[in-house]
Parts: structure tokens; C-alpha cells; sequence
């Protein structure tokens, strides 16, 4: 199943009370749009509490494994420890000289350097990853947003390859047993399939916001890039931003308030 249709189909198996085309309909008209969806991270509202409370309702929402959680040896008996490199990720901390290595300096301000710079995928406009594959599994959609169909992902790692921001992340093994509580509104995925973030797509379709910005106090945001009167637009003109390797070329659609 294509995540963008989950939710419409979701809504469609929920009712009870209207048809078919009513349900879609619904659907459809509460769904946020934008011409070119884009995130903005305030830097100054973020701390260490609030990055990880960003990253854990992102990655609970969306089943991604931690391969530090030990197997349920009644639901998965058999399932040797894993090495604990393989880690997959959709949002992460990382450290200033490695989020932006073009920028650090030696007198750079002390506070970037403790800083938990988030990162995650860029949905860049000119995105790498979207020209190297070879069977679509990764596309872009007219809105911005970068996708997966886990279902056509052949595991050859391509994209990986091409992403110059390490924002994919692959199964190296089932994840399934590395959930600790799976959550049945997003699909799980399987051994030799590549992941990432989605930018909430299946949220923006049913008219609610991204877990990220509902975790973050006020600290990202996301809006139309397109947009001269969109929140994120407002944000960019006021205050200084930057973004992760601008210099590559691939239009890199999350900026960060510093």
C-alpha cells in the first residue's frame, strides 16, 4: 500500500454512517496542501529534552526500530542480539561540525557547539536520491515531499549512496521485533527495504500537523516554501537561516534559525 493513500483509506473503513465517495471527499477537504512544503528549526527554542522528545513521537508514530530494545522472545523466539551499529533513524541529534562541516570554524560561538542540531531528510528540490533509483521506490511528489513505496524498494541502496546528508537508513535485518509497541496507523516494514522520513504525509493528508512540530514547543515548523504569507516564509524573513550542504545544489528544503 502507498503511504499517501493510507489515510483516505483509513477514513474510508472508519465510517459507518456515509458512502464511499463522502468518506474520500471528507478526506481530501480537511487534508493541508501546499505548493512546495518546507521545515523551519528554531534553534534557539531547542534543548536536549525537547530533541528527544521530538525524536521519540517521531519514531514511535512511525514503527521505527531501536535495535537497543530486547525482542519479545513469545512473539519472535529465535531473534539473536543485533549489532548495534545497524541503527535506523528518521530525525536525529547531531553535532554542529557534522551537520554543517562547510560552516565550522575554530571561533565558531560556543553554544553551537552543544547545541542538538536536528536533522533528518531535506526533501530537497533537486533530490539525488529520486534520480538514482531505479525502480521509483523513492519519488518526489508535486508538492515536495519525498516519498517511499516500501513495496517497490529492492534494497540495492542506491539512494543511500546518493544522499550526501545520510538521511536513509536501511533494514538490515526483519525491525519488526525491535518495536516495542507497534502502532497500527503506519505500516511496518521489512528486512532489505530502505526508510526515512516522510514529513508526516499521511498527518498533512488528514489535516493535522507533523509529530515533529506537535513535539517541538514551537520549535519547527512547517508551511509552504512557496508561500510569501506562509508561516515558514514569515519566519525566513525575520531571521537568519541556513541549510545543511547548500552548497551541493540540491535545494535542501529544511533551513535552520540560528
Amino acid at each position: 500500500m502507498a503511504i499517501g493513500a493510507a489515510p483516505a483509506i483509513n477514513a474510508i473503513a472508519a465510517s459507518d454512517s456515509h458512502s464511499t465517495a463522502q468518506a474520500v471527499k471528507k478526506a481530501n477537504s480537511e487534508a493541508l496542501s501546499a505548493q512546495r512544503w518546507g521545515m523551519v528549526i528554531d534553534t534557539n527554542k531547542l534543548n536536549d529534552e525537547i530533541a528527544e522528545n521530538i525524536v521519540e513521537a517521531c519514531h514511535k508514530a512511525h514503527n521505527v526500530p531501536d535495535f537497543n530494545h530486547e525482542p519479545d522472545e513469545e512473539k519472535f523466539p529465535g531473534t539473536r542480539p543485533v549489532n548495534h551499529d545497524q541503527e535506523v533513524k528518521w530525525i536525529w541529534e547531531e553535532h554542529f561540525k557534522h551537520a554543517f562541516p562547510g560552516k565550522e570554524d575554530e571561533f565558531l560561538a560556543e553554544k553551537f557547539r552543544h547545541l542538538p542540531f536536528l536533522v533528518t531528510c531535506n526533501h530537497c528540490k533537486n533530490a539525488p536520491c529520486v534520480q538514482a533509483c531505479p525502480t521509483q521506490a523513492t519519488f518526489k511528489r508535486e508538492d515536495g515531499i519525498v516519498l517511499m513505496d516500501f513495496h517497490r524498494c529492492i534494497g540495492c541502496r542506491f539512494c543511500m549512496a546518493a544522499c550526501p546528508f545520510g538521511a536513509r537508513s536501511f533494514n538490515f535485518r526483519d525491525p519488526r521485533p525491535f518495536i516495542e509497541e507497534t502502532d497500527p496507523d503506519f505500516p511496518t516494514r521489512s528486512k532489505g527495504v530502505v526508510e526515512k522520513c516522510n514529513l508526516c504525509a499521511e498527518r498533512l493528508a488528514q489535516g493535522k500537523q507533523p509529530h515533529c512540530v506537535e513535539a517541538s514547543q514551537g520549535a519547527i515548523t512547517v508551511g509552504d516554501l512557496d508561500d510569501p504569507s506562509s508561516d515558514v516564509r514569515a519566519l525566513l524573513s525575520e531571521r537568519y537561516s541556513i541549510r545543511r550542504k547548500q552548497e551541493l545544489g540540491t535545494e535542501p528544503s529544511v533551513y535552520y534559525i540560528m
